[in-house]
């Protein structure tokens, strides 16, 4: 049958992003190591997305590779905000690097979201990210993420 489209996928192909998806079996939460064994994708290049809201009640997306974790105090000055906190949805995965059910950070939102992905020790042509659903990888070109999202590059991860 015809593949079922996310939002980020729709938004990629409006802004005629090539990007490659990959499809995997999940029936229970996995994190994005095991996300990325299971797709074969390289752990240095393959990054979870974290929802965060400021103080401000501003959204931001914030991506960082896989095997990091988010410096809150960094993250927040990136965005020029006091504070950010990881948004609190019921019925999902709030930490994981997929996208929430009631607030999906894709480039279509209603509601502009900022992103602001991690500086990163090599320059990657690729990267891997959440698709928009459990189960769903897309490989997109980094320069063509931070065209269409607005984001920034800036050091957000804890060292």
């Amino acid at each position: 049958g015809k593949e079922a489209k996310t939002n980020a996928m729709r938004m990629r192909i409006e802004k005629n992003v090539k990007y490659e998806a990959i499809a995997y079996d999940c029936g229970e939460f996995i994190d994005g190591i095991h996300c990325a064994d299971i797709t074969g994708a390289p752990h240095d290049q393959s990054f979870k997305t974290l929802v965060m809201e400021g103080k401000s009640g501003g959204y931001y997306v914030f991506v960082v590779p896989i095997e990091k974790e988010v410096n809150r105090k960094a993250a927040a000055k990136s965005v020029g905000e006091k504070a950010v906190d990881m948004i609190h949805v019921n019925g999902s995965y709030k930490d994981h690097g997929l996208y929430l059910r009631r607030l999906q950070p894709s480039w279509n939102e209603k509601k502009f979201i900022r992103w602001c992905l991690t500086s990163l020790p090599k320059t990657f042509d690729e990267i891997y990210v959440s698709g928009g659903r459990v189960g769903l990888t897309l490989k997109v070109p980094l320069k063509d993420l931070l065209d269409v999202t607005q984001g920034k590059l800036a050091p957000i991860t804890m060292e």
